[in-house]
Parts: C-alpha cells; structure tokens; sequence
C-alpha cells in the first residue's frame, strides 16, 4: 500500500557526551522517516532543498532503493535547512545551538501528481498549516498521522487543533503531549487529544517506550534495551517510519485499528533502536532487512511471559 511522506531534509551538527562531535551530517525529519519505513514497503518522498545540497548526499538517499523521491525538489538559489545540537550526559535532553531554515522559509513542496493517489500519509514534523496543505493535495486516503514540535504548540495551536481534527492519528513526545493538554499523566493527555478528533495517540518516551492511547484501548511498549547509544538524532523519526512502513506493507481494510497500531510500535521500536546506534545514517546503512526480523524475534521473546 502507498506510503507518502512529507517533512524536512537538512544538513545537521551533532555533539553528543560519548562521542564527540560530528558537523556536515545528513539529517531531517524525512529522511530518518524514509531510510526507517524502506525496510518494509516503498516510501514516496516530498521534501525541498537548496542546490548547496551536497551530491553524496544525494547519493545517500538514492542507496535506499524502495524511496521513490520524484517529490524531492532540489531548488536553485536557495540554501538546504540546517540545524546544530548538542545532547546532555542522559542523552534525553538536547540543546540547540543554532538553526538556519533556509529553504524552509519558502514556499513548501507539492505534491507530485504521481503520488496524489497514496493511500498513508506521514505528515512528518513542520508549520501544522503547511501539513495541512499537504493533507489536503492526497483526497484518497485511508490513513494520516501527524508529528509535531513543542515550537508549533507555542506559536501556532489553534492551526495545529484545527490539523488534529482531520487527521486519523498524532504522534508526539511526552513533554509535548503535556505541553499541549496540561495533563502530566500521559494517559490523560492522550484521551484529551482524543477529543479533538484522531483516533489514536501515540505518545514516545525515548528509552522508556512508548504509550498507545485509542480509542479502542492503551498499550504500553517498552523500548529494545540497546547496549550503545551514540546519537539519538532522528530516533522519533525512525520510530514512526519503523511504524508506518509496517502498516503500509500489512495494508487491510483498517490501518487505523487498536490491534494494527500496537503491532506497529513493535516494528517502530526496531527500527529506532538501530538509529541511535550510530550518527546520521551509518547505521541503516549497514544493516539487512534480516537484521531487523532477527531483532524484533529477540524482542517479542523478551516480551513473551506467562504459559
């Protein structure tokens, strides 16, 4: 089934406590989200950058073979989003040290005619009315979620409120769930998202999982205990590219169903664990899709208890 997404592409600078620091390194929203979702169906890409885009990266993107990235729109004159971080000792918080939109400050991408007819829509993190925009290119779709950012609850929640009322389902963070709802408890913050119109919530905790709050019922999946941890950039992403892909690939009549979305966190839960292991995409890169099924047993063996 067609997997369409849409978010950014950007030149990153990451420092982490473990590892140094590493500058010139591919990175966006959408780029962790298409390398995570290949390894199960064929993503098809809309994303924009300058011409100072650099060539190896563009061949990066192109090893991943199932991306379609007919959307990719490589824009003269203009200037590729980047962005700069450094990450504290626990890892779980970062700090940013500098962002350039560049072409970010334009007018976004559109969607290519080929790709008007996809079936799951990703509407990777950016401005809720440009999702929106988005949203509204694809009139055949049979599932959307969403990603968002504690900037856009800041400045622009009624657009985003607005965006939560067409769309199937919300991924965000813990902070930003209680950002937007007031509630600490995750659980709650998820059922007062539900009021607005999504019919599942998921909510990341980093390397204390996730929780699923649908309307049909609340999962709580715990993350892949990895040993090494070098660089946690893109980790949500590639949590909702594991996640998306397995549900496009798995296709039936109800994507959005309590039981198809708590099998794909298993699989978002996989693919993440792999990300964080390395910077950038050196990680994915290295690894087969027999990895990754080799990787899940391990997992659902840790999670099997009782007779």
């Amino acid at each position: 089934m067609s997997l369409l997404v849409t978010g950014t592409i950007g030149i990153d600078t990451v420092e982490t406590p473990d590892a140094g620091r590493r500058e010139e390194l591919l990175g966006g929203s959408a780029v962790y989200f298409c390398a995570a979702s290949s390894f199960y169906t064929q993503p098809r890409l809309v994303a924009v950058v300058g011409d100072d885009f650099p060539e190896p990266f563009m061949d990066t993107l192109k090893s991943f073979e199932s991306v379609d990235l007919t959307g990719l729109e490589v824009r003269e004159g203009s200037k590729t989003f980047r962005w700069g971080g450094k990450y504290m000792d626990d890892m779980d918080r970062r700090e940013t040290l500098f962002t350039e939109l560049g072409v970010l400050e334009e007018a976004p991408p559109s969607v290519p005619e080929s790709f008007k007819d996809s079936k799951v829509l990703f509407l990777a993190n950016s401005h809720p009315m440009v999702q929106l925009g988005m949203l509204e290119q694809c009139s055949d779709l049979d599932l959307s979620v969403v990603d968002t950012m504690d900037l856009w609850i800041d400045i622009a929640k009624p657009e985003l409120t607005n965006l939560l009322g067409k769309v199937d389902g919300l991924v965000l963070n813990f902070d930003e769930a209680e950002q937007y709802t007031g509630h600490r408890n995750p659980v709650t913050a998820g059922k007062h998202l539900l009021e607005l119109g999504p019919r599942f919530v998921v909510i990341k905790k980093g390397e204390h999982g996730c929780i699923l709050v649908h309307r049909d019922g609340i999962c709580a999946m715990p993350a892949y205990p990895t040993e090494h941890v070098v660089d946690p950039t893109g980790a949500g992403d590639s949590f909702a590219g594991g996640m998306m892909g397995r549900l496009a690939a798995r296709g039936g009549h109800d994507l959005g169903s309590f039981e198809s979305i708590r099998d794909a966190l298993a699989h978002g839960t996989i693919i993440a664990s792999f990300n964080v292991e390395s910077f950038s995409l050196e990680r994915m890169q290295s690894i087969s899709r027999k990895d990754v099924n080799d990787r899940y047993d391990q997992f659902a063996s840790m999670m099997r208890f009782g007779e």
